[in-house]
C-alpha cells in the first residue's frame, strides 16, 4: 500500500507547494511510483508542473463529483510522477462540503482504490485548516510540515497540533508526524540560525537533517513548469530536495527510524 502523507502549515509562504511538487518529483526520480494531489485551491501545484488548465477532471470532481479518483490523475511525463490536480471550483467546495455525508473522509474513500499504485502519495494542503485539510489528514498516515526559518517560525505551528491530536482522536488514530522541513534559510543571517535551533529545540529528532535553502532558482522553476531537478539539475535547491526524499524514504522504510 501507499504511503500517504499530508504536506500542511495552516500559516502561508512557508515553502508548503515548493517542497510538495519538488519533493514528489524526487522521489520519483528516486524510482518510486509517486502521485502529488493539489488539494490548494489556489493550484500552484498544478501550475508548478505546467498542467494549469490542462484537464478538466480534478479533486474537485473527486471529492465533490464522486467520480473515481483514477479518472482525474494525469501522468504529468517527469520521471513517472501523476498528478490530481486542482481546478479554481475547489475555492467553493468548503462550502458544499458542510452539508454533505461523511465529509470528512471524501478523500479517504475515494482513495482507497488507487492507493496500492504508488509507493508515495503527497497531499498539498490548503494554508488553512477547513474541511479540505481535514480531509487530507484522514486520509493520511503522517504529517510533513514545511516550516520558515524566519522570526516567528513556531507562530501556528501549536494550532496545528491540537488540530492533529482532535483528528486521531475522532478520524485517524494513526495519524503521526512524519517530520519538519525547514525551508528558505538564509545562511547569511544569524536570525535564521537560530530559528533553526528555535525548531531543533521543539521537534527534536522529528525535524529533518536536510535544511532547503532560499533559492532563485526554486523561485523560478514554478513559472517554466518545471520541478527543480529538471530546471536547473545542479542548483542548491535540487540538492536540498534530492536530499530530502532519500532522507524520507528512509524515515519511512526503515522500521527502526
Amino acid at each position: 500500500m501507499g504511503r500517504i502523507i499530508a504536506i500542511t502549515n495552516q500559516k502561508g509562504g512557508v515553502g508548503k507547494t515548493t517542497t510538495a511538487v519538488n519533493l514528489s518529483a524526487c522521489l520519483a526520480e528516486a524510482g518510486k511510483r509517486t502521485l502529488l494531489i493539489d488539494a490548494d485551491p489556489q493550484g500552484n501545484a498544478t501550475s508548478g508542473l505546467g498542467k494549469a488548465g490542462k484537464g478538466a477532471r480534478s479533486i474537485y470532481d473527486v471529492i465533490i463529483g464522486d467520480l473515481p479518483a483514477r479518472e482525474a490523475i494525469s501522468d504529468t511525463g517527469y520521471g513517472g510522477l501523476h498528478l490530481l490536480p486542482s481546478a479554481i471550483e475547489l475555492a467553493g467546495a468548503e462550502i458544499e462540503l458542510v452539508s454533505m455525508p461523511g465529509r470528512d473522509t471524501l478523500l479517504r474513500d475515494a482513495l482507497s482504490s488507487i492507493e496500492s499504485d504508488y509507493d508515495y502519495i503527497l497531499i498539498d494542503c490548503p494554508p488553512s485548516l477547513g474541511l479540505i485539510t481535514l480531509n487530507a489528514l484522514a486520509a493520511a498516515g503522517s504529517v510533513l510540515v514545511p516550516i520558515q526559518c524566519e522570526y516567528y517560525a513556531l507562530e501556528g505551528v501549536g494550532q496545528l497540533m491540537n488540530t492533529l491530536g482532535l483528528v486521531r482522536k475522532r478520524l485517524n488514530p494513526g495519524l503521526e508526524v512524519m517530520g519538519v522541513v525547514l525551508t528558505m534559510l538564509d545562511g547569511r543571517t544569524n536570525l535564521g540560525i537560530q530559528e533553526v535551533d528555535e525548531v531543533k529545540k521543539h521537534f527534536r529528532d522529528r525535524v529533518f537533517s536536510t535544511i532547503v535553502p532560499r533559492n532563485v532558482r526554486l523561485s523560478e522553476a514554478p513559472s517554466h513548469g518545471l520541478p527543480i531537478h529538471l530546471y536547473d539539475p545542479r542548483c542548491a535547491g535540487t540538492e536540498a530536495y534530492r536530499a530530502l526524499a532519500t532522507e524520507l524514504i528512509d524515515r519511512a522504510e526503515n522500521p527502526d527510524w
